[in-house]
């Protein structure tokens, strides 16, 4: 039988495409832990439209 955990899949944004005005978006699915991290997470990572390392923001 499978434990029940506390990590969850989120999905993160890039904040600075959308002020690009270049189409598309720059989207990356990790995992979290919800008891630890009850809050939205923010990471950098690499945005391959813009070419460069980007603020990215959990939705949702």
């Amino acid at each position: 039988m499978a434990k029940k955990g506390n990590r969850v899949q989120v999905i993160l944004e890039c904040t600075e495409h959308k002020a690009s005005g270049k189409p598309g978006t720059s989207r990356y699915i990790t995992t979290k832990n919800k008891k630890n991290t009850p809050d939205r997470i923010e990471l950098k990572k690499f945005n391959p439209v813009l070419k460069k390392m980007t603020v990215h923001k959990e939705i949702k």
